[in-house]
């Protein structure tokens, strides 16, 4: 089966649906959040949108919003709560996208974002990041320079080719004098 391509206003219609029919307060991460924030030409393959409770009935209705939006479970992940989870004051950083009758959908601030995205830090992910902070440098956003670098400068080496070119790039995209 091929994968499905969510692109901003696919996204925006799941978004929306989502408002309407779960509860409570969610999170959207990775490339969706990109695409609806600062990159709208970024597609992504799922929907990464987290329950903020962190509970099992959560998982469990976000899947059964997509099986009523006609798409496969796959579409929808929240599996990004482990690591949103492991981020200090994560819920300090949360800025409303998405307010609805029964809930109310949440992006990360860019210091959030860029935090969740520099473990992994693929090619996809420095895209993101690199085109994050000029639409901070565009629109003023603030972003914690020295708590991103901090982060990066914790990480351990890694072996995986292209992964520190891609750390010492973005290190230097940040200590430079913007945003």
């Amino acid at each position: 089966m091929a994968p499905l391509w969510f692109d901003k206003a696919r996204i925006d219609a799941l978004l929306a649906m989502a408002s309407e029919r779960l509860d409570g307060d969610w999170l959207l991460i990775g490339g969706a959040a990109a695409a609806t924030w600062f990159a709208v030409a970024r597609t992504t393959e799922d929907v990464d949108l987290v329950g903020l409770a962190g509970t099992s009935a959560e998982r469990l209705a976000l899947m059964n919003l997509a099986i009523e939006a006609g798409l496969p479970v796959e579409a929808v992940n929240s599996a990004g709560d482990f690591f949103v989870r492991r981020i200090d004051g994560w819920r300090d950083e949360l800025v409303p996208l998405v307010r609805g009758p029964r809930a109310t959908i949440y992006r990360p601030n860019a210091t959030l974002f860029l935090l969740l995205k520099i473990e992994r830090l693929s090619a996809v992910d420095l895209d993101d990041c690199i085109a994050l902070v000029a639409h901070c440098v565009e629109t003023g956003e603030a972003v914690d320079r020295e708590r991103v670098l901090a982060r990066l400068s914790s990480l351990p080496v890694t072996d995986e080719a292209g992964r520190q070119d891609r750390r010492a790039s973005l290190a230097m995209l940040l200590g430079s004098e913007t945003p």
